[in-house]
Formats: C-alpha cells, structure tokens, sequence
C-alpha cells in the first residue's frame, strides 16, 4: 500500500507540470520595420535555426513568392512587395511548423494588433485532459505490478 502512494505521489508531482510535456511548439514574432522580421523560437526559447521560410503574397497564396532559412537567432527578414492585403509566411523545421498572417495596407504598413501568434498553446481542456491520461495510467500500473501473483508450478 505504500508503494501504491509513493507511485501515486510521483504521478501527481509528474502531472502538475504539463509546461515541460509541451516539447517543440513555435512561437513565431513579427517586428515592423522598414521590413519585417520574423523570429521563430521553439516553446523552449530556442531558435529555429536554419528552419525553410516560405513567404506567400496576397496576389498568389498557393505558391511561394519568396523562400529562404532563418538565421541562427531564428530570423528571417523581408520586405513585401506592393501588394496590400494579408502576407503569409510560414516556417517550417524537422516536423515542427507554424505559419502567421502579416496585413499590409497599401502603403505598405502592418497593422500591429495581429502580428505575434503562437502555435501549439494547449487549452485548459486539453491540459486537464493530458493530467487525467497520466494520473490513470500511473494508477494502473500501480495496480498491475501491486497484484499479487499466483504461485508459480500450479
């Protein structure tokens, strides 16, 4: 029974930190300058470095009007074209991605409400959820390895 509580302990301890499950989500930031910059972190803080950069006009969305890789702080800088209307520019490294709308008016500024997004940000829901899946799992182990086993040669 003890060792039930100690197990059962440590799944609760393991659970209540669900920020550390979170592996490899991407943050991406938009800067307006004359240009804008685009910085892509991991959830981590680490830098997407060398992540393929696909930036989309709103001319033609369905293919690439500029391609490149983040430097090795994550960045990737552009300056749009003469099209106004909603910039896409999505980075993209080893499986993990994300993809964020820049709007540019016609005289080719941002409008700077819309332009820091973050991927992968769990609800509550889902984070309850993922405590709930652990707990369970953690009690039934607990219970498959407390089981008493029949003797062995019957």
């Amino acid at each position: 029974m003890r060792r039930l509580a100690i197990l059962l302990l440590g799944a609760i301890a393991a659970a209540s930190s669900p920020t550390a499950a979170i592996a490899h989500g991407v943050d991406l930031t938009v800067e307006p300058t004359q240009a804008l910059r685009v910085q892509a972190r991991y959830d981590s803080g680490q830098p997407m470095e060398d992540a393929a950069v696909a930036v989309y006009s709103p001319d033609n969305p369905a293919e690439p009007w500029l391609t490149g890789t983040t430097d090795d702080n994550g960045y990737f800088t552009f300056t749009p074209g003469d099209a106004a209307g909603d910039w896409a520019v999505q980075v993209r490294q080893a499986g993990h991605g994300e993809m964020v709308t820049v709007p540019v008016t016609a005289s080719g500024r941002t409008e700077t409400q819309l332009l820091t997004q973050s991927a992968n940000l769990l609800s509550p829901l889902q984070k309850g959820l993922m405590i709930g899946a652990v707990f369970w799992g953690c009690i039934g182990t607990a219970l498959f390895f407390s089981a008493r086993r029949p003797p062995q040669g019957l």
